[in-house]
């Protein structure tokens, strides 16, 4: 149910002591999610403890060190925890003073099925469900499949049998790289659940963000159901539109010409409509696949999300033979400069990131791989050992025969073309993220192959031009 905030949120709760409207938030796991959240609530106002298992990433943290690469992250834990807000601890003591309790540890695909890992959110409602306060509100932050907040509430009933805890979904929808203005800044906030008193207690948790975005008042089912929704929503649009470019390579258009023309359309809209290698990272490729095992296992089949899937998957093991064909249909010997790793600019994270399949597809097919990144190395090293690992863009580019632009790190957008012509063994650069103007290629000399540009192309990725014009005859 859609609602104006300012009608949407009761009034403070009665739990608030003093008056004051700062809470005392503990957060289960300080992975990704759990980190940004738990300290944009302490720059809210809040008390936050950030607790988690692993004693090492605390003790980091508490040197003010932070586990991952996300802009602005590292000033705004140093603010909160010098103002006494924030804290880190790997143990679970601060849960039982928590007004409210976030789970925020990782559901990742399950071996050999696909379905969520829910083993890491169960193991943790076990552990702290003797802990919670008897009025404690257990928020779970972490992307789950429906019904899962039911299993969560049968857990703490079963163990706290006369206490009036109650479970809530509030699934997040940050992006890596903007994960601070999303958390701030949010299209909407989604609150899954029926409890008066539990909405009051989110109402206080996000009240800094009465005036800024819409409250989504829903049952806990569709609060799940939303996140998974809108992931695969959004995959299979990135989807279309990587078709779409193809298209464009074998009838002669521009895919930023059509995506712009489309996307100027309020049903559709602009963004998630950018050509590219396929789609990566933690959350799109794992939360579609989840939604369609939740399918299966009711006996059904979510037919567009499933070929959205398989295209996406089928387009990533594309881009090294579309390397290749820009090289007369062979990488066997030759060396290979890859400019990014991770599967989008702004994070370290290389999770299912499009640039492994694409050095993975090079390997196999013959070729020497050089690359860089700004902030992915460390972690691509782990999955892509022989790779040989440059300090900059432009070691990576010396003596290779073809330069990819895998991720579109804002420092390759401004690469000093004279100076690549002089240290390539030939000057072409195959673009995958579409970040050149083809006029500026021509002037610099570059042979340049991008995607859904067919003038500039090295080959179509799937039909073939003869038998198009065979069709059309």
């Amino acid at each position: 149910m859609w609602r104006d905030p300012a009608k949407a949120l009761p009034q403070s709760g009665p739990y608030l002591r003093n008056g004051d409207t700062r809470l005392r938030v503990a957060v289960i796991g300080v992975g990704y999610v759990g980190l940004v959240s738990g300290v944009c609530l302490a720059d809210f106002g809040h008390h936050v403890t950030c607790i988690d298992k692993d004693s090492r990433r605390i003790a980091a943290l508490n040197r003010g060190e932070i586990p991952i690469f996300e802009p602005g992250l590292d000033a705004l834990v140093e603010a909160n925890v010098r103002q006494g807000r924030l804290t880190f601890a790997a143990d679970s003591a601060a849960i039982a003073e928590a007004d409210v309790v976030l789970i925020a540890v990782g559901t990742p695909s399950r071996r050999g099925d696909g379905h969520a890992d829910l083993s890491f959110v169960y193991e943790a409602v076990k552990d702290i469900a003797p802990l919670l306060a008897d009025t404690a509100i257990l928020v779970t932050k972490s992307t789950v499949p429906v019904g899962t907040g039911d299993e969560i509430e049968r857990i703490v009933r079963a163990r706290r049998p006369n206490a009036d805890i109650v479970v809530v979904s509030n699934p997040e929808f940050l992006r890596e790289g903007t994960a601070i203005k999303d958390f701030k800044h949010p299209d909407r906030v989604v609150i899954g659940t029926d409890d008066a008193r539990a909405r009051a207690v989110l109402a206080d948790v996000y009240r800094p963000l009465l005036d800024v975005a819409p409250f989504v008042h829903v049952g806990r089912r569709n609060a799940e159901l939303i996140k998974y929704a809108a992931n695969a929503f959004l995959a299979t649009k990135i989807s279309f539109i990587n078709e779409i470019a193809d298209l464009c390579e074998c009838v002669g258009g521009d895919v930023q010409d059509v995506a712009r023309g489309i996307g100027l359309d309020e049903r559709i809209g602009p963004k998630f409509l950018r050509a590219g290698p396929g789609i990566g990272g933690s959350c799109l490729p794992k939360d579609g696949l989840a939604l369609i095992k939740t399918a299966h296992d009711h006996g059904m089949q979510l037919r567009v999300i499933e070929t959205a899937c398989a295209v996406n998957e089928a387009r990533k093991h594309a881009m090294a033979r579309k390397v290749a064909a820009a090289l007369d249909g062979s990488v066997s010997g030759k060396t290979i400069g890859v400019l990014g790793l991770t599967f989008k600019a702004d994070t370290d994270d290389t999770r299912d990131s499009p640039a492994t399949a694409l050095i993975a597809g090079l390997q196999d097919l013959g070729a020497t791989v050089r690359a860089y990144d700004p902030a992915g190395m460390e972690q691509a090293k782990l999955a892509l050992p022989a790779v040989e690992y440059c300090d900059s863009a432009y070691a990576a580019a010396d003596g290779a025969e073809a330069l990819v632009i895998a991720t579109e790190w804002q420092q390759f957008r401004t690469l000093d073309l004279v100076h690549l012509r002089r240290v390539m063994a030939q000057p072409l650069i195959v673009d995958l993220r579409n970040i050149y103007d083809i006029e500026h290629m021509k002037r610099a000399e570059f042979r340049y192959v991008a995607l859904g540009r067919s003038a500039h192309a090295a080959v179509p990725l799937q039909m073939p031009r003869q038998r198009l014009r065979a069709m059309s005859a």
